[in-house]
């Protein structure tokens, strides 16, 4: 099985372009610092307030409404009071010490962001960078995308050992948060600029197939964008789930059409072979499937399908919006 799943993992890969010479470079912002400073007193708060808004301008209002939910920036007086509060816990200098210690310098980070938004320019010339910043929010959010910046929730990839993590099991599950780990900070953020600004997912997707089409063209741009980050980064599998859902492929193809499903528009069953999971419940034994198996399919299917085309780029693979067509011509049958 070792070389068949090796030599699956090659057959998608083409020669890649040079991007060198995009003059593109990453840096982030590290607001999670200056929050970290964050005192106490209504002078030193509304200080702070006013000059993390004029630095920060709108990540900032969009962190103090939303992600923080500690009221209105231009509100001094409600706010000065929230963020004294937030201030005085013990779980606000715990959490920034945790950033701090597993974040001491993000340069690594810089350098990979670097690299694959060079290959976002390539494939997507007018796109403009965004700005970069760094924060900690108690766990609310990990890759935002607002006007004109794109944030790092870094307490949401501290390492799948935190000490946070486990008290949070109820809303984010272990299935979750072990991937909450430094090395996936690349691929969420890529994976939100790709879906929520340069390939939002179409309204009239509505049965499965078009979901599989979706999700795996989003799974080859991320091969396009990041292709030195390994297949279960992208997907958020484990080696195992990798593996098995390799092994099993062509069985799971020929149950997704002994079921009908492929043209179902039944959403809330559609939607399980999509969202996230520890197992697929339908398919394996002993839970040891993997989950979101319409992703999995829909990603080798689009793999196949620039097999057999290889000429036709990232970008017309994008604006092809026939579903059918897309599988008919990949001549993809599950292997």
């Amino acid at each position: 099985m070792l070389l068949v799943v090796l030599a699956a993992s090659c057959q998608h890969k083409k020669k890649l372009p040079d991007v060198s010479h995009i003059d593109l470079s990453v840096h982030i912002e590290r607001f999670d610092q200056d929050l970290a400073t964050l005192g106490q007193g209504n002078n030193r708060v509304a200080a702070q307030n006013r000059g993390w808004s004029e630095k920060y301008g709108v990540f900032y209002n969009d962190f103090i409404r939303h992600m923080l939910a500690a009221g209105d920036p231009s509100d001094s007086v409600e706010l000065q009071a929230t963020l004294n509060i937030i201030a005085t816990q013990k779980d606000f200098h715990a959490l920034s010490k945790a950033v701090e210690r597993t974040f001491l310098s993000l340069e690594r980070q810089e350098k990979e962001l670097t690299e694959a938004f060079r290959y976002v320019r390539y494939y997507f010339p007018d796109y403009t960078l965004p700005r970069f910043i760094s924060f900690f929010s108690g766990f609310s959010v990990q890759a935002p995308i607002g006007e004109g910046y794109v944030g790092i929730g870094l307490d949401m990839f501290l390492g799948a050992d935190s000490e946070f993590y486990p008290a949070l099991i109820k809303t984010v599950p272990r299935y979750l948060s072990r991937r909450f780990t430094p090395e996936n900070i690349t691929p969420r953020v890529v994976e939100s600029v790709l879906r929520q600004e340069l390939y939002p997912q179409a309204d009239t997707d509505n049965n499965t197939l078009q979901h599989m089409v979706y999700q795996g063209k989003v799974l080859l741009a991320l091969d396009s964008i990041l292709p030195h980050v390994n297949d279960t980064l992208k997907i958020g599998y484990t080696g195992k789930q990798l593996e098995w859902a390799k092994a099993y492929q062509p069985e799971i193809w020929s149950w997704f059409l002994q079921e009908e499903l492929l043209y179902s528009t039944d959403y809330l069953r559609i939607q399980k072979y999509f969202t996230e999971g520890p197992f697929t419940a339908e398919l394996g034994e002993h839970n040891e499937s993997a989950p979101k198996l319409g992703t999995y399919l829909g990603w080798m299917m689009i793999r196949r399908y620039m097999e057999q085309h290889p000429d036709v780029t990232l970008r017309e693979l994008l604006a092809e919006t026939n579903a059918q067509d897309i599988l008919e011509k990949s001549k993809f049958r599950g292997k």
